[in-house]
């Protein structure tokens, strides 16, 4: 514990000297909680530190506990991997999927096969985010522009429907290519499970685990403990950030699979060290350690993993909806072999590893996130301390 402590807090020090206003952290191995700390504040101009209340939005980190909770739903044979996924989310029959020629001219054509369920999990569906980068991002972005200009209220369920409609960006099982697959793994929960995903999430992971604090709508009652996003400048001012918390707000009525859940650092670890306990907390059993395994295998093949291809994710392959270590020596890591998880926007991160029974879970609130230069050297203090 003093070991990690005189590296892990001059490390987090730093974090803060040049970044996020304020950051925590907390390790378990084999069930005990090794390192917890807090560094900053939460909430700068007001001079509210970060404390074990804090409340942090958790962005993607929301896909590890989506990605989760579908997997129960396969312990029950309420699905197979890989089945065509309108078998249960019948808009997603006969797709179509954008295709550019060597003239650069686009045209539409149908999909060579059905998306599977797998491919969701996977992010080789063809499904993507809005932005530039291909046509369906550009048609993603308008379609939820106009939504917004109507003031239609998505649901999870309407998401599916309105990206189904929406030609693919590349053949399914193409590529990976990150977006809004686990979303409409959201959506095929809910049907799957006949609740909402809010209501899954609550009755077979949050309630069971102890996590009280986990939620995609903050409570008013809480709203006091939200810590405060904020925007970096290049000369490292920190400026507010007060123009993406809609979704949280009570009227909202998306889930977001993909990003939408609010946590603490106590209970993100209670839930990561559940997985990486074999599936088991405090004597809570919520999924199956062979099907944690299968979850943290590579599920890419060579031309998938082409597209994978973020320079701080070096050495790992990417499983059911969560990166996973294969190649140490090419990730320049010390961690172990199956070592997963995954981050979020603004700079939150995981850590599970079922071999050594460690988890650890780091919270900030800062864009842009300095992923790459924070989470690699957690990684490596905590695996050089701890070991």
């Amino acid at each position: 514990m003093n070991e990690l402590h005189s590296r892990l807090h001059p490390l987090l020090k730093s974090f803060t000297e040049k970044g996020p206003s304020g950051c925590s952290l907390q390790v378990m191995h084999q069930g005990n909680t090794i390192y917890k700390d807090y560094v900053g504040f939460a909430n700068k101009e007001d001079e509210i530190a970060i404390n074990e209340d804090t409340i942090f939005r958790i962005y993607s980190m929301t896909k590890v506990v989506t990605c989760t909770a579908a997997l129960m739903l396969y312990e029950r044979g309420l699905f197979l991997l890989n089945d065509p996924l309108e078998k249960y989310l019948p808009e997603f029959k006969n797709m179509k999927v954008y295709h550019k020629d060597d003239t650069g001219k686009v045209t539409v054509i149908p999909a060579s096969r059905s998306i599977l369920v797998k491919d969701l999990f996977t992010m080789t569906s063809g499904l993507t985010y809005g932005g530039e980068a291909n046509e369906t991002e550009k048609q993603v972005a308008k379609t939820f522009q106009q939504l917004q200009e109507k003031g239609e209220k998505l649901t999870n369920r309407r998401l599916s429907e309105v990206l189904a409609a929406i030609p693919l960006a590349f053949q399914p099982g193409a590529q990976w290519h990150y977006g809004l697959s686990h979303d409409v793994l959201g959506a095929l929960i809910e049907v799957l499970s006949e609740k909402t995903l809010g209501q899954f999430f609550q009755d077979e992971i949050f309630t069971p685990l102890g996590m009280e604090d986990t939620f995609f709508r903050i409570p008013d009652n809480k709203m006091h403990r939200f810590a405060a996003l904020y925007n970096r400048n290049e000369d490292g001012t920190l400026i507010k950030n007060e123009k993406m918390d809609v979704q949280f707000e009570p009227l909202s009525e998306l889930e977001s699979g993909g990003g939408g859940l609010l946590s603490t650092l106590g209970d993100y670890s209670r839930f990561a060290h559940m997985l990486a306990n074999g599936g088991e907390f405090e004597g809570v059993k919520v999924i199956g350690e062979k099907t944690i395994s299968l979850m943290t295998k590579n599920h890419l093949n060579d031309e998938q993993a082409k597209t994978y291809n973020w320079d701080y994710l070096a050495g790992y392959g990417y499983g059911l909806g969560v990166r996973t270590m294969m190649d140490s020596a090419k990730g320049g890591s010390n961690s172990s072999e199956g070592e997963f998880g995954w981050s979020g926007l603004a700079g939150t991160w995981v850590l599970i590893d079922p071999q050594e029974k460690l988890s650890a879970v780091y919270m900030q609130q800062m864009i842009p996130n300095f992923e790459a230069y924070h989470q690699p050297r957690l990684r490596n203090v905590i695996y050089g301390a701890v070991k």
